[in-house]
Formats: C-alpha cells, structure tokens, sequence
C-alpha cells in the first residue's frame, strides 16, 4: 500500500497575516466607497438684477434699453453649460412694476433649457400697484412647470445633500429701496435651517445682508438679526445675492457670502457655481461670466462713477472656496 499524501498545513503565523491583510483591505475599500459616495456635486448659474425693460431709455447707470439683448446672452450662455442643476434669479427680473414687463420678461426665460426660480426684488413689486405677489407668483407658476410656490418666501431640495432657501427682503408697506424680513418669515427660515440636518444650505435673496459696499438706502436693516440665526447652525451655508449690481465674495467663519453684479449695468456678469460635497467639506467652484456684447459692455462702463466699485477685485469675481462639514 502507497503512503498516504498528508495535506500541508498552513502555519499559524502565515493564517493570522493572511486575515489581518483581508480585513484592512476590506476597511480601506469600504473608506473609498465612503468617499467615493459622499462627493456629490450641484452647479447652478446665479442671475440678478436682470431689469428687463421694453422701453428704449435708459437711466445714469443702467443700460435698461438693453435688457432684452444682455438677458438673450446670458441665456445663451447658461444653455451652453453643460449639468447645470438650475438657475436662480435673485431679484429685479423687472425694471418697472407692470404685469406688461413681466409677460415681456417670461418669453426669454422659457428659453432656458434647465429649471429656474427666483426671489423677489425691490422692482418687482411695488406699493399700491397691480402686479402685487400674488399676481407675480401666479403669472410665472403659468409659464414656469417647475415653479409652484404661492409664497414669496420658499425652500426645496435640488439634490440629496443640499437644501436651496429663498427668502423676500422686499418692504412692501412703502416706499424704499432698503430691505428686511419680518418675524413671521424668520421664524420659518430659523425652522427651515434646524431641518436641514448636515445638509449644504444654499441662501438666496435680494437684498444682502453682507453687504459689497455701504449704503444706507439700500442695506437690510435688520442684517444683523438674520445673520444670528445663520450662524447659530454648523452646516456649510452660502448667501447669494444681489441689489447692489455689484461682485463680492466674502467668506465670515463657514458662512460664504456672494454678491452678483447686475446684467444691465457694469460689468454686465452673472455666475455659475459648482458646490462639491465632500466628506470633511464642502467646495465652492465660482466662476465669474461676462456678457459677450462687448460694445454694450464698454458702453455700461462709461455710465458708472467708479467701475471698480461694481466690478470688484478679482478675487469677488471667480476663485475656489471651501467650508467645514463639522
């Protein structure tokens, strides 16, 4: 009878390092996968101060007559851009307080191939006039299939991961050009903010509450109240903006604020923003786009006083930002 083959055993040793090399494998493809997972991106183009206008005249500062070309090019622009979420109007899409400016306005804004929203404007609505909110709110809910809020204020949810809020700073009680949200809406938005969980929350109004200069007339007068209650919550907030046709980026703790200058005075830009999810931050990718009308451009820049003021230094135009995910 032949032996019989014994079976080589594997060492001890050899057993445990085998294990262990399988278990810090499987930790470290598990870790990727997390990472992997939790970068998530959203890319919006950000438009203020459209004043569209179907007049011929313009003001000192504001190439108005122009809207409808300058508003044509920055849609042209926002449909060239590849994966853009949506686009976010904050404020003035109008000149003049008319229901005959708003139907003028939609027709461009249908054009767009991507969703769009927006927050009202100190030009939008006006004290004692016809085209109150109600009326605004109703004639785009017509035009717009993704727009069907019935308040001013609102808030929705553009991806897992974010949460996009819309706020009204307009007074509406009289005249003015300066800004503020009362208590009832702060006390939804402060609600809206502990909802948010870990989400990036994204702001998005008129009148600033950081504001790119000083300006009495014009400021929010109760800025200070607002900002309290954003910096009470840790999650990666950004505040973008408009009222003052003009660009800034400014960064306060984890809290970016972005100014977008006007479409129809200099520099005649807009914005399209790539926000990045990741594990431990979030990124902020601001890309700073001018109108291709370059004639009506040099033209806007003669109007202005001080065309640095508006235009801001390069770095409130485009640039890379990151906040903490605490």
């Amino acid at each position: 009878m032949g032996k019989r083959s014994k079976k080589k055993r594997e060492p001890l040793i050899l057993k445990l390092a085998n294990a262990l090399f399988t278990v810090t494998l499987a930790g470290i493809m598990a870790y990727g996968l997390q990472c992997y997972s939790a970068a998530s991106s959203l890319k919006f183009a950000h438009i203020s101060d459209v004043h569209f206008y179907t007049g011929q005249d313009n003001t000192s500062f504001k190439l108005r007559a122009e809207s409808a070309k300058l508003l044509d090019d920055a849609i042209s622009q926002v449909n060239e851009t590849p994966n853009i979420n949506y686009v976010m109007f904050t404020g003035d899409q109008i000149d003049k307080s008319f229901e005959k400016e708003l139907r003028a306005f939609l027709p461009y804004a249908e054009k767009l191939n991507y969703p769009w929203f927006f927050a009202f404007g100190n030009h939008d609505t006006c004290i004692g006039g016809y085209l109150t909110p109600e009326v605004y709110l109703d004639m785009v809910s017509k035009s717009n299939p993704n727009f069907n809020y019935k308040k001013p204020y609102y808030s929705f949810v553009p991806q897992k991961g974010y949460k996009a809020i819309v706020l009204d700073t307009i007074i509406r009680d009289r005249l003015t050009s300066n800004g503020r949200i009362d208590a009832e809406q702060l006390k939804w938005f402060e609600k809206e903010l502990d909802s948010a969980g870990n989400d990036t929350v994204l702001i998005y109004m008129h009148v600033p509450i950081v504001e790119p200069f000083p300006s009495d007339g014009h400021r929010l007068l109760n800025a200070d109240e607002v900002r309290g209650i954003i910096e009470k919550h840790k999650n990666p907030i950004a505040v973008f903006q408009g009222h003052y046709h003009a660009a800034m980026i400014k960064q306060i703790d984890n809290v970016l604020y972005v100014s977008t200058p006007s479409l129809v005075s200099y520099p005649n830009a807009f914005r399209i923003v790539t926000v990045t999810n990741h594990r431990k931050k979030v990124v902020f990718d601001i890309e700073f786009k001018e109108t291709r009308l370059k004639n009506i451009q040099k033209l806007a820049k003669i109007m202005v006083f001080a065309s640095k003021l508006y235009s801001g230094e390069e770095s409130d135009q485009s640039g890379t930002f990151e906040l903490k995910r605490n």
